[in-house]
């Protein structure tokens, strides 16, 4: 991977690398980078008969900890806030879960479901 691409269209690519990850595993998307407030959630899946919330995390490498490992405290509680409104939105009572899928330098993918809550 090359250091001097802006670190958007990294992070994009590696959004649509984990989005297609997930398609591959039979998950269908519902909206990608959802806005509400200060909260944004990069992808809202189904999968079955839940619903996923999924914080995309890249990192070029793994000197100061692993993606997944970024996925602060108030990032988590600014996820679940977006997700009731999303929930309330489109009167949602079924199941939910919230996904991480960590992208690496070489867009080597792990899903690590239900992460948090």
């Amino acid at each position: 991977m090359k250091t001097n691409q802006p670190s958007k269209y990294i992070g994009q690519k590696a959004e649509q690398e984990a989005l297609n990850f997930l398609v591959d595993k039979n998950y269908s998307l519902l909206e990608r980078n959802y806005r509400y407030k200060r909260s944004e959630i990069d992808l809202i899946m189904t999968n079955q008969k839940t619903l996923v919330f999924v914080e995309v995390k890249f990192r070029s490498n793994n000197k100061f900890g692993h993606p997944e490992e970024f996925v602060s405290d108030n990032q988590k509680q600014s996820i679940i806030k977006g997700a009731e409104h999303y929930i309330d939105s489109i009167t949602w009572e079924g199941n939910i879960r919230f996904d991480i899928v960590a992208v690496n330098a070489h867009f080597k993918i792990e899903h690590f479901e239900d992460a948090f809550y």
